[in-house]
């Protein structure tokens, strides 16, 4: 499952990034103060949600919530469900990462870190984007702060050698339609076309 995501991205270019896309952009929390990096488990990151006059917002949110056995819950299984409009979210990326065990020889030591392969959209594939959203739903934890889940779907050509699940990636184009409420959840929840994605190795 996808537990580290990449967005390089400062924030500016979000904010540019998501006006192109003419969805009527609004800050409620103010324009996000992010330092690009890669986003792990537990920390905050920006995102798209439907706000309460129906215009998208860019705010920030912890990825991931406590789930019933106190472990986090940062991926969510997308096909066969519905999602409420105020529950839908956009997350945004420009790469994502899957671990794989190294194989091991017979006698050989254990090895002690998975190899790390990082997932990207190259924009002759993507609109011309280098940037693509992951489609998440946000919850409230105990306290009643907002948190999201990045959610899985089968995976694609491009992602079953690395994995058995992988998240539900969302073309410029596609991001308006996921926040759209008469829009069907099925419509999006599903994988990429072979030969969408460029992986590479990213252990350095």
């Amino acid at each position: 499952m996808c537990n580290l995501y990449r967005l390089e991205k400062p924030p500016a270019a979000i904010v540019d990034f998501v006006r192109e896309l003419e969805l009527g952009l609004t800050f409620p929390e103010g324009v996000p103060n992010f330092e690009p990096r890669d986003v792990r488990i537990a920390e905050r990151a920006p995102l798209l949600r439907l706000g309460a006059n129906g215009a998208p917002e860019l705010v920030q949110r912890r990825w991931s919530w406590p789930g019933p056995s106190g472990k986090p819950v940062f991926n969510f299984r997308g096909e066969g469900r519905r999602f409420a409009p105020q529950e839908r979210c956009v997350v945004l990326a420009d790469g994502f990462y899957e671990f794989t065990t190294p194989e091991q020889l017979p006698g050989a030591p254990k090895p002690k870190r998975k190899d790390r392969w990082l997932f990207t959209w190259p924009p002759d594939r993507n609109g011309g984007h280098d940037w693509f959203g992951i489609a998440g739903i946000l919850r409230a934890d105990n306290s009643g702060n907002e948190a999201f889940a990045l959610l899985t779907s089968p995976p694609g050509p491009d992602v079953a050698p690395y994995h058995d699940r992988q998240i539900v990636l969302l073309t410029p184009a596609d991001i308006g339609r996921w926040l759209d409420p008469a829009v069907p959840a099925a419509d999006l929840v599903h994988p990429l076309p072979g030969g969408t994605l460029d992986c590479r190795p990213a252990n350095t």
